[in-house]
């Protein structure tokens, strides 16, 4: 049966203003900068250049080629069956949290390798710290509690030159410390990403990927193969998304004048009145709240800060502005 010829909006608004992904994907102009894409672009049903998004090969030279074309990497890849994310979704965070570093700096995004970024499960695909390198020029520390996405990431690091010395690697020996062991004694940092496990169990995870791929193929699908991959540690953790962003939020106050601005993706709105009862515990002096959308799938960042105001000034001076040096030390409570 012969479809007719769907038509698609110019620009995908649900995406933040600055994400270059925001047109469709110019498949002939991918191709040429990575023509291993080429064997995998077809015409859809509706006669567009598209690829088998259930092919998980296909998804993986997709995403090398958009970083390749867009962020001027010379190597991309990642082990079988790790976590392969969507591109536009990564930078979508990435351009929101920084317009949340704008609005400490009077409306202007801080930039350059004095901006410090820290992801908290980095994978694998490294492609939050390739992103936010890229666009505003910060330097990342990338955390994994998996020693083989750790390696893979550091390949990726020391195969670009752009990235060499922008980027470190750190292997996260417990999992719950979420902060201790990665950062040094004294370090600061200007703000805290993090994409956590959703499901609260391997059997929870299988279940959605079931009921996903079966909904997508219109047929019950026994064991699916999943488009993105996965390992367990980037699918599922015991308590889930909730548990995990509540273990950070607990390690965060330990921390709070050694980050300007902690955050995470938060996929289940249910979650969120947990969320701000407990920062509010934790005395959270800011929380803000991203919507984000791309095609049918909703989800946003909380962000929260322990900085009072006059806090928050002074580092935005200091570091981002390097408008003055401190003197001599100050009260806790400025």
């Amino acid at each position: 049966m012969q479809h007719k010829k769907k038509k698609h909006p110019k620009v995908k608004y649900r995406l933040h203003k600055r994400n270059r992904h925001r047109e469709r994907y110019d498949f002939k102009e991918l191709i040429k900068t990575c023509p291993e894409l080429a064997q995998f672009v077809v015409l859809n049903k509706y006669d567009d250049e598209s690829i088998d998004f259930f092919n998980p090969e296909a998804v993986k030279q997709l995403n090398r080629a958009l970083l390749m074309h867009y962020y001027d990497l010379e190597y991309w890849d990642i082990p079988e069956s790790y976590l392969c994310p969507p591109i536009p979704g990564r930078a979508d965070y990435i351009h929101h949290i920084a317009d949340i570093l704008s609005g400490n700096n009077y409306g202007k995004v801080p930039t350059g390798a004095s901006i410090k970024c820290l992801d908290i499960g980095i994978g694998a695909n490294c492609v939050y710290p390739i992103i936010g390198n890229k666009e505003y020029g910060w330097s990342f520390i990338g955390s994994d509690i998996d020693s083989t996405a750790i390696e893979s990431a550091t390949k990726i690091v020391e195969s670009n030159p752009s990235l060499k010395g922008q980027i470190a690697l750190k292997l996260q020996e417990k999992s719950t410390n979420i902060f201790r062991g990665i950062l040094e004694e004294g370090e600061q940092i200007d703000l805290s990403i993090c994409n956590p496990p959703f499901h609260p169990s391997q059997e929870a995870a299988r279940a959605a990927a079931i009921r996903k791929v079966s909904n997508l193929k219109q047929t019950k699908i026994e064991d699916p193969t999943l488009n993105f991959g996965g390992q367990s540690n980037e699918l599922w953790c015991d308590g889930g998304e909730k548990k995990f962003i509540k273990t950070m939020i607990h390690r965060s106050k330990n921390i709070g004048k050694s980050c300007f601005w902690f955050s995470t993706l938060v996929s289940k709105q249910s979650h969120l009145l947990t969320i701000y009862k407990l920062l509010k515990a934790e005395k959270a002096v800011e929380v803000k709240t991203i919507s984000m959308g791309q095609g049918n799938k909703s989800s946003r960042i909380v962000a929260w800060t322990f900085l009072k105001p006059k806090q928050q000034t002074k580092w935005a001076a200091q570091k981002w502005r390097n408008e003055f040096k401190e003197d001599k030390p100050t009260g806790t409570n400025e």
